[in-house]
């Protein structure tokens, strides 16, 4: 982020299209959580490359999408598989920030840190999102894992 201020980009327009989805929007849920379920299970057998999410002890998540962090160990970098997985036609988002400090916006402003922020900069170096959009199914959500196995095995 370049600077400091808000992001309301919601109009009228999609104001309304939101609140005529409403009575879908259980479905919606259901969905996520079934594709991400589908995504975890299928990559499970890879974890020796990536850190696979999990919902935090206590709570029901609605997915926005599938992150997955790249293990500091795996033969192959982000890059790499984004890399190639944007070659295959399968869409990918890197996650919003990270740590916010290395942000161009904090260049040259003070601001005071707790610790060393490890955590935030593997998440802003290693760390992108699949999507499980309620749109998807088992066809596509398993060409996806198949084309992540498929380059994992490969890269050793």
């Amino acid at each position: 982020y370049s600077h400091l201020g808000y992001n309301l980009k919601i109009t009228d327009m999609q104001a309304a299209c939101g609140l005529a989805q409403m009575d879908r929007l259980d479905d919606f849920i259901e969905a996520r959580k079934r594709n991400f379920a589908f995504l975890r299970d299928a990559l499970q057998p890879l974890e020796e490359f990536f850190i696979l999410p999990e919902a935090t002890q206590g709570s029901d998540p609605a997915w926005f999408g599938f992150p997955i962090t790249i293990t500091e160990n795996a033969p192959f970098s982000r890059l790499d598989l984004l890399r190639f997985l944007d070659e295959k036609k399968i869409g990918t988002r890197l996650l919003f920030a990270g740590n916010l400090i290395r942000q161009p916006y904090f260049k040259g402003r003070r601001y005071r840190i707790s610790g060393e922020l490890k955590n935030t900069d593997i998440v802003m170096s290693q760390t992108f999102w699949l999507g499980v959009y309620p749109g998807l199914d088992e066809e596509p959500l398993g060409f996806v894992a198949k084309k992540i196995e498929e380059f994992c095995r490969v890269s050793f």
